[in-house]
C-alpha cells in the first residue's frame, strides 16, 4: 500500500530484517509533470499498490539506487514491461541477470530538472564478505523539497522493536540522521564522502526520506549535515 508524502510523490513499505533485526524497507514513487512514474528501490507489491501505481501514472523507470536495493526490480519489470530499468553503476556486472537500460552517475528527470541525481561516491558498507562499495544514487525531488537516500544515512526511532532500537542506539542512526559505525569502520575515502555530502547540501530539501528508519519531515538538511559531522569526525 502506497502513502502519499507530499505533491507528486509517495512510499511504499514493508517489513525487513537485516543481521537480526527488524529495520523494515522502503521504495519510493514519483510523478513527473508529463505524468511519467519513476520507481526508486522497488520492493515486493500486491494488487492493492499495483492499482495504486496505475492509478499515479504510467511507470517509465524502475531504479535499482544501489548494489544491494534490486532484490525487486525483475519482479516490477514483469508487472511495467515497457518500463526502462535504470541502475547503480557496477549492478550489471554484480546481476547479469536484470535487464539494464541505463546506468546513473549524476544528471537530471523530467522537465525544470524536478528530480537531480548523483552518485555518492567514496561510501563504502559492510557485508558478509567484508567493505564493499555501495555505488549509491541519491535523489533530489525539487518540488517537494526532499532528498531520497537509501542506505547511507538510518533514523530510526520508537517505531521499531526495542531491540532495533538498543542495536542502533550503540551502532548510530537512532533518534540522529546518520549512517552507522559499520559503514565508518568500512568507509575510507573520507575526502570522497565529504566532497558528495557537500555537493548534497546544496540541494533545497527539508524532508529526508531513507530506506531504513522514519522519515525526516521537517529539518532534514540540518540532520544530514551534523550526521555526517559525526560519520566525518570534521565540520561541513
Amino acid at each position: 500500500m502506497l502513502r502519499e508524502i507530499d505533491r507528486n510523490i509517495w512510499v511504499g513499505e514493508q517489513p525487513l530484517r537485516f543481521w537480526g533485526f527488524e529495520v523494515g524497507t522502503r521504495m519510493t514513487v514519483i510523478r513527473l509533470a508529463n505524468g511519467e512514474v519513476i520507481v526508486i528501490s522497488p520492493i515486493k507489491v500486491d494488487e492493492r499498490t499495483i492499482h495504486q501505481i496505475n492509478e499515479i501514472g504510467k511507470v517509465t523507470a524502475i531504479i535499482a539506487p544501489n548494489l544491494y536495493h534490486h532484490l525487486f526490480v525483475t519482479e516490477f519489470k514483469a508487472i511495467y514491461f515497457h518500463a526502462k530499468v535504470w541502475a547503480a553503476p557496477g549492478l550489471e556486472s554484480k546481476r547479469p541477470d536484470i535487464p539494464i537500460d541505463k546506468i546513473l552517475y549524476n544528471g537530471k528527470v523530467g522537465n525544470a530538472d524536478e528530480v537531480e541525481y548523483l552518485l555518492f561516491e567514496g561510501f563504502k558498507f559492510f557485508d558478509l564478505i567484508g567493505s564493499s562499495a555501495l555505488n549509491e544514487i541519491v535523489f533530489f525531488h525539487r518540488e517537494s523539497q526532499t532528498l531520497i537516500l537509501t542506505d547511507t544515512a538510518y533514523h530510526f526511532d520508537e517505531s521499531f522493536s526495542l531491540k532495533t532500537q538498543l542495536a542502533f542506539r550503540f551502532m548510530g542512526g537512532y533518534k540522529k540522521l546518520e549512517p552507522s559505525l559499520l559503514e565508518k569502520f568500512a568507509t575510507r575515502e573520507t575526502d570522497k564522502v565529504k566532497c558528495t555530502i557537500g555537493q548534497i547540501l546544496c540541494w533545497d530539501f527539508d524532508r529526508v526520506i531513507m530506506a531504513h528508519g522514519s522519515i525526516i519531515e521537517n529539518n532534514g538538511k540540518r540532520k544530514l549535515k551534523e550526521g555526517y559531522e559525526r560519520f566525518l569526525s570534521t565540520t561541513l
